[in-house]
């Protein structure tokens, strides 16, 4: 086997320790997402000529990371988490980051929750701040999906969302057995597929907020593609025909959502 094969065995998950807190390579990497997209954000605004304000785009992202880190941890807990009732019954322990006195980290973020979140905190700011949510949703349809990549690799720098049993050479080993790195095969097609679909339709764009449904659509089936090779979730396993996983479930449904308001807001534009 090579060191690839063995990586898990040699990587530390902690990058450093800041005084008594260890900083781990899972939380760098969501940093880091963070704050490419909102570079690529500001890389378009002005190569698009988008009007903001002076420090619109820095009051959204705030909006923003508070509505997706609200709502991915709550959506996890919601859909994944086999504790939800506990959770529900003792809210102030969902963002507590310590088991038994022991620091561990906030662990268990779900994406479809984070769409969530973020769509409630994009339409407060619309609103409060007076800006047409479509042009938001387009500028946000271009900025994620690249950030979106170093949420993956931190899914693999931390070892989960692990993928499923193989036999290729490229798999890494997992407490003795051989995975895909499914969290690399989705920053591939979630993050840089998803780009370059979402890039090369702005070309066609007919409609303000079009793209962020194009962003919907194609996320939710390549995600969808992606967990062809990730294993389920642990607690939940495969909720059909033994392959088929809930997140694939929840992905396509996005898309599906996602195909018709499309078509109804272009069967719209297309009357006026």
């Amino acid at each position: 086997m090579s060191a690839w094969n063995n990586i898990y065995e040699t990587f530390d998950p902690v990058a450093f320790n800041l005084f008594f807190v260890p900083v781990h390579w899972y939380g760098i990497m969501y940093v880091l997402a963070l704050l490419s997209a909102l570079f690529i954000g500001k890389y378009f605004i002005k190569k698009d000529g988008l009007d903001f304000g002076a420090k619109g785009i820095d009051i959204y992202f705030i909006y923003v990371e508070i509505g997706v880190i609200l709502g991915a941890r709550l959506g996890y807990i919601l859909f994944y988490d086999p504790q939800t009732l506990y959770y529900l019954s003792h809210p102030w322990q969902i963002f507590n980051p310590f088991v038994d006195g022991e620091f561990v980290g906030i662990r268990g973020m779900s994406y479809h929750g984070a769409v969530l979140g973020f769509l409630i905190s994009s339409y407060m700011y619309s609103k409060k701040h007076k800006i047409a949510l479509g042009k938001i949703m387009d500028l946000v349809a271009l900025s994620v999906p690249l950030a979106f990549v170093f949420g993956r690799i931190g899914n693999f720098l931390n070892k989960e969302l692990i993928g499923r049993e193989t036999d290729v050479p490229w798999g890494i080993l997992v407490d003795g057995v051989l995975r895909h790195p499914s969290q690399l095969y989705e920053a591939v097609l979630e993050g840089v597929g998803v780009f370059i679909v979402v890039y090369t339709y702005r070309n066609y764009q007919k409609f303000s907020g079009e793209l962020i449904l194009v962003y919907g659509v194609s996320y939710g089936l390549l995600r969808a593609i992606a967990e062809i090779w990730r294993a389920p979730d642990i607690q939940i396993g495969y909720i059909c025909c033994n392959a088929i996983t809930q997140g694939q479930v929840m992905s396509l449904a996005m898309s599906l959502i996602g195909v018709i308001v499309w078509v109804y807001f272009k069967n719209r534009v297309a009357k006026i």
